[in-house]
């Protein structure tokens, strides 16, 4: 297969972006397939750290960015990404489905309003993403196509400013001159990508969030408001799934999340602080600390049944240095119970993490560089051993690790992944 899909394992924020750019060259186009601005994926090119909120991250490649009619679009994101882009050199010409929902200011309102009323706050990013997503399931949602029809756009905001008795007069004209400048993009994506694979050309599909946070199978109500796996590649963009190939799943060496909800590995304290401040663990898009804690394979093995992972991208393996000792949530204890997955125990809540002990690795950044240059062989051993147990544990070889945020620091284990 001449295509792949690049997925996250955790909670989000296990470095999709980066992973997505590094298949991505050499790639005819890289897809979006669900989420909007909510998501916030990073590539770190030459110094210059690139963020990317709707657009995919692959497109920093030079691959031709594809937003497919499962995402949500804010159009003022999309349009500072765009130049964003153009300030590197890319000339991007996107592809956008006339089918993609369109995010308004009052569903950001909204996002904000529902998140007081829980009293138990989600962390949502309050970007109006699942506001947006509701009314599309209410079938009143604002898409795409419609924003460069001025008579359908003006009678669906009239709909939807009805029905939630808020105004929507200031998204009409920002809206309809929005959609004048991006007329040229709006197409039929799904046509595209699946004549560009019919014709042997190569696309990367970049999912946001991560697994964990699927709207159906993912730790509900603390979850996103799309579906994150794997299968979503080809609803989100059209594509049959039987022209997918292989599914890349991309994990931190350790566990994070951002926001409410049950979280077994967590650890505070002193070592929590120097992880995150290690790993620079705050939200792209948020700026809000991220919470830390110890891998936990039990929600990794969940995750990679769920999305059919064929390899495993392994990120901020560095972060972890200097550590003297290196724990692994190998199985949960709830009620007296054991389990191995998370797949059959309802209330994560209850779990509690039963570890294994490895011994840390000692390496500086000057070290990491030279391991990045002399292979999987060169990095330390004790890291070696970690990963080597990931790979039992999980039964999914690793095909990428990667030290720092730079492009440039990572090991291919395999030349065919490089």
């Amino acid at each position: 297969m001449n295509s792949s899909v690049v997925v996250g394992l955790q909670w989000g924020d296990e470095g999709k972006g980066k992973v997505s750019y590094l298949l991505s060259r050499g790639a005819d186009a890289v897809v979006r397939f669900q989420g909007g601005a909510n998501a916030g994926h990073t590539v770190v090119l030459d110094g210059r750290r690139l963020k990317f909120n709707i657009l995919p991250a692959g497109s920093a490649s030079g691959a031709r960015p594809v937003i497919g009619a499962g995402c949500i679009v804010d159009v003022e994101r999309l349009e500072g990404e765009l130049s964003m882009l153009q300030s590197i050199g890319v000339q991007a010409r996107p592809l956008i489905s006339r089918f993609a929902g369109v995010v308004l200011s009052l569903h950001k309102d909204l996002d904000g309003s529902l998140e007081a009323l829980r009293g138990k706050a989600i962390g949502t990013t309050r970007m109006g993403i699942g506001p947006a997503y509701a009314d599309k399931c209410l079938r009143i949602g604002l898409r795409v196509g419609d924003l460069s029809r001025k008579a359908v756009l003006a009678e669906k905001l009239r709909l939807i400013g009805k029905f939630h008795n808020l105004p929507t007069g200031e998204d009409f004209e920002r809206l309809s001159e929005a959609g004048g400048r991006l007329a040229q993009f709006v197409g039929d994506t799904t046509s595209y990508l699946v004549g560009l694979l019919k014709g042997g050309g190569r696309v990367v599909f970049e999912g946001a969030q991560g697994a964990l946070l699927d709207l159906d199978y993912g730790t509900y109500p603390y979850v996103t408001s799309s579906h994150t796996l794997a299968g979503a590649a080809s609803i989100g963009s059209g594509v049959p799934h039987t022209m997918l190939g292989d599914v890349v799943g991309v994990m931190k060496a350790y566990t994070t999340r951002v926001g409410g909800g049950p979280f077994p590995t967590e650890i505070d304290g002193g070592l929590a602080e120097i992880i995150r401040s290690s790993g620079a663990e705050y939200g792209t898009t948020t700026g809000r600390p991220r919470r830390v804690g110890w891998l936990d394979i039990p929600a990794l093995r969940y995750a990679c049944m769920l999305n059919g992972v064929s390899w495993l991208a392994v990120t901020k393996l560095d972060v972890l240095s200097n550590i003297d000792e290196v724990k692994v949530c190998v199985r949960y204890l709830c009620d007296g119970v054991e389990y191995e997955s998370l797949a059959g125990l309802e209330d994560l809540s209850g779990a509690r993490p039963v570890y294994e002990v490895f011994k840390g690795w000692r390496a500086d950044a000057s070290e990491w560089s030279e391991a990045v240059k002399g292979g999987w062989d060169m990095l330390p051993s004790n890291a070696r051993e970690y990963l080597g147990f990931v790979e039992k544990m999980l039964g999914v070889g690793i095909g990428l690790v990667s030290v720092g945020e730079p492009v440039g620091y990572e090991v291919f284990k395999e030349d065919r992944y490089a």
